[in-house]
């Protein structure tokens, strides 16, 4: 992956995650803002990439990245029927904008990466205030603006939900 790029990444044969330079910065990463800010923008992106490690991706290989499922026979159950309430779930959220679903089943993988990036996150800001208190503001990682055309686009046929999905259902979860 490019230095910088703006993206990041779990490789499940490598059990590594690449943070590339070009995220560490706004919004995403800023070293002048509280670090607990920082928690939930490139903390939640932290999250995301490490919960990949034990989807049913992640579950194909081992800590040395070499090809092993390691889930039992009661685990992959349990992460199907998970997964399927996660498709269920996001297929029930309606985009006025452009008067359609989003596509549960496309985003599953990512869905379950956000959920998980989210948890994490969250228990880090939970400590945070447990220790310093509340913070005066929250990050908005994934504020966005869509042309309609480009926000069914996004839901047709990219693994992520839109930006408010991506945050609002996690939080609902």
């Amino acid at each position: 992956m490019p230095p910088a790029m703006v993206n990041a990444a779990y490789e499940p044969t490598q059990n590594s995650i690449t943070i590339p330079a070009g995220i560490l910065k706004t919004p995403f990463f800023d070293s002048q803002r509280p670090a607990v800010l920082n928690y939930g923008a490139i903390g939640l992106v932290v999250g995301h990439e490490m919960t990949h490690g034990f989807d049913d991706e992640g579950s194909q290989f081992d800590l040395k990245g070499n090809l092993k499922n390691w889930w039992t026979k009661e685990i992959h159950e349990k992460f199907d029927e998970k997964a399927n309430c996660f498709i269920t779930e996001y297929s029930g959220e309606y985009v006025p904008e452009v008067k359609m679903h989003l596509n549960g089943k496309n985003t599953v993988g990512e869905n379950i990466a956000d959920n998980g990036g989210m948890r994490e996150s969250y228990r880090a800001f939970q400590a945070y205030v447990q220790k310093h208190g509340e913070p005066k503001r929250l990050p908005h990682v994934w504020c966005s603006l869509w042309r309609p055309e480009a926000l069914k686009t996004q839901i047709e046929y990219n693994p992520h939900s839109p930006g408010k999905y991506r945050v609002n259902v996690p939080v609902s979860n």
